[in-house]
């Protein structure tokens, strides 16, 4: 996770009324983040959504995409204030989103780093801490704890 995400990638308490609004915002802040134009992102992630929700289940969303002039996967996990209908594939509206983009011609990167962020997000503790965390210092830390001890 170290490599996807830093804690500038997090948004603790991410206003949102709707799926489409909640994107914009990971979109600007992905933006931010990668020097990508917000537009760009936002219509990757819509494209990406056409093609089947990327609502996981149990309050989850992974949106994800790729795009041309990007050096490496970029992460942001934002957690919701309210949860949004999202279209999920549960019927289950969305707190917690964990956006992925990566380079075009990432391949297997791109398809890893969407393993471990699906594995992290099925951990039911892990969600509830994350839910119960209003930090983007809490929520970094939470989200990359493992990691240290995974290396040794």
């Amino acid at each position: 996770m170290i490599d996807l995400i830093t804690p500038q990638s997090i948004i603790a308490n991410l206003r949102a009324g709707s799926k489409k609004q909640a994107l914009q915002e990971l979109a600007k802040k992905a933006a931010e983040l990668t020097g990508q134009h917000e537009r760009a992102i936002f219509d990757v992630l819509l494209e990406r959504e056409r093609l089947g929700t990327t609502g996981v289940g149990h309050g989850i969303a992974i949106p994800h995409g790729k795009l041309a002039n990007l050096d490496r996967v970029h992460g942001v996990f934002a957690r919701l204030e309210r949860p949004v209908d999202f279209d999920a594939i549960d019927d289950q509206p969305v707190d917690l989103m964990f956006l992925l983009l990566a380079p075009e011609a990432a391949g297997a990167d791109h398809l890893k780093a969407l393993a471990r962020v699906s594995r992290l997000l099925r951990d039911g503790t892990m969600c509830d801490k994350l839910r119960g965390s209003d930090s983007a210092e809490a929520i970094y830390a939470l989200l990359t704890q493992g990691e240290a001890s995974h290396a040794a």
